[in-house]
């Protein structure tokens, strides 16, 4: 039968590439899992479950996922997603951690702990999935979850307060977004503006490319909700694990570092171009910020910059409005722009760190590989030298810095850069609170004498040694 000949098919895939000593071979299993399945389904036809009809207070546990397939639930019913492969720094996760939604990953055979039904804690904070729990750990989980309620409550109050540090240094603090959803919380919590708005996102969830008109009322949409607040747009940041449907994957063998983000862009300028056009349409005369992700050679930028200046000049060739002010930026994630800043700088407006593939680009470890996940610290003093090092010709030359990355919303992390002179710091929106209640009680000088000296010590990760100095001083976090 046509079933038992895609059983055969998936069976034999399934066993040559199980050998593979390769992460990321062996993780497409679960692509070709999926792919089995939703055939197995159409050919006996019995149709899928609706991510839309499952039940209140979900919680969705499956060998991986994908960003775009998270976004397939109703956000306001799934509680919590639990992954047998994947890492704190994939996408999913890092998606997820956005919408206020915990998710574990690295949890080992949980599809044949687990049955449909049974109840679960989630705990994204520790990593920790507990199953089947008893009442007195439930009484204990719950009480968790008020402490949880009440220091959310402590945090909200902060909104309307300064972030300066008790030396009265200011720090803008930024919510990272990617939905229109995600607006909302732009006035909750008191952010500065959006200083990362993931384009990708909204193009991850649609059956076909959007057109330019489509993407124009999107990004005019986001600029009316910041209403004034300054918005970052990054330019479109697929590949790796982040697949377009209607264009599939590109069969990269290391595709964290393959044909990806300004790659793509230059490689289809026309697909760049109408991105530019579609936010300078949605500008409207506004001011706007573009930002071009994955930077490596400064040929690279100058390139994304004359496809802007095409656009630019056919706007104003039509009568369009043009922007009023309008700011030029890179990621910083790939380690050899670092020795390029003398020729780059001249030619930006910012720079933001995008410190999740930094990290994994200088060790060389795949963020989705599970295996080497927490192997390398984001406070060891190699990564801390290096941003201190790109801080210190940034700030200089009279360009904006700021961190989007995942340490720049977890407050030992934000004390660090703060400390190696970071100002401007961008996070998702639940991180704000907490970073800001850090700093409200940070005498940075003090910080900075302590940063100082300690990355001239050997070389070990500096967090243990920045929870002391926390203690020490009296700092929250």
């Amino acid at each position: 039968t046509a079933e038992a000949g895609v059983q055969r098919a998936f069976d034999d895939v399934r066993t040559r590439l199980g050998q593979s000593t390769d992460p990321y071979i062996r993780e497409r299993l679960s692509d070709l899992q999926d792919l089995s399945n939703r055939l197995l389904l159409r050919l006996t036809g019995r149709a899928a479950a609706d991510p839309s009809s499952l039940p209140d207070d979900m919680i969705v546990v499956a060998r991986d996922m994908g960003p775009a397939e998270l976004l397939d639930y109703d956000r306001t019913r799934l509680r919590g997603v639990v992954l047998e492969e994947g890492s704190a720094l994939s996408h999913v996760a890092i998606v997820a951690r956005a919408l206020d939604i915990p998710v574990v990953g690295r949890a080992p055979d949980v599809l044949s702990r687990i049955e449909a039904g049974d109840p679960i804690v989630v705990d994204g904070d520790n990593a920790q999935v507990l199953v089947r729990p008893a009442e007195d750990i439930l009484q204990t989980v719950h009480a968790a979850i008020d402490a949880r309620a009440e220091r959310r409550r402590k945090y909200m109050a902060l909104r309307d307060f300064p972030s300066a540090t008790r030396d009265q240094a200011r720090i803008s603090l930024n919510m990272n977004a990617g939905l229109l959803i995600d607006m909302q919380h732009l006035d909750e919590t008191g952010a500065d503006g959006v200083g990362l708005y993931r384009t990708e996102i909204p193009f991850m969830v649609r059956s076909e490319f959007p057109d330019v008109d489509a993407q124009a009322w999107l990004y005019g949409r986001v600029l009316d909700l910041a209403d004034g607040k300054p918005v970052t747009f990054r330019t479109l940041d697929v590949g790796g694990d982040k697949v377009l449907p209607y264009l599939g994957a590109f069969g990269d063998d290391n595709p964290a570092m393959g044909w990806r983000a300004i790659r793509i862009g230059l490689d289809r300028p026309a697909m760049l171009r109408r991105q530019l056009r579609a936010l300078i349409l949605a500008a409207n005369g506004r001011p706007l910020s573009v930002m071009f992700p994955m930077i490596a050679e400064v040929a690279e930028l100058l390139s994304a910059r004359h496809l802007l200046a095409l656009e630019l000049d056919r706007a104003k060739r039509r009568g369009q409005a043009v922007p009023e002010q309008l700011r030029v930026g890179v990621m910083f994630e790939v380690p050899a722009l670092a020795w390029q800043l003398d020729s780059l700088l001249p030619h930006v407006d910012f720079v933001s760190v995008g410190t999740n593939d930094l990290l994994q680009f200088l060790y060389a470890a795949d963020r989705g590989n599970s295996r080497l996940a927490g192997r390398y610290d984001s406070l060891s003093p190699a990564l801390l030298r290096l941003l201190h090092f790109v801080v210190g010709k940034v700030r200089p030359a009279g360009v904006d810095i700021a961190v989007c990355g995942e340490m720049a919303g977890r407050p030992v992390e934000a004390l660090a850069l703060l400390a190696i002179g970071v100002r401007t710091l961008s996070m998702s929106p639940g991180a704000i609170g907490p970073v800001k209640a850090m700093i409200r009680s940070l005498d940075l000088n003090d910080a900075v004498g302590f940063m100082n000296s300690a990355l001239t010590q050997p070389d070990r990760p500096l967090r243990e040694t920045l929870r002391l100095f926390a203690a020490d001083h009296s700092i929250e976090i």
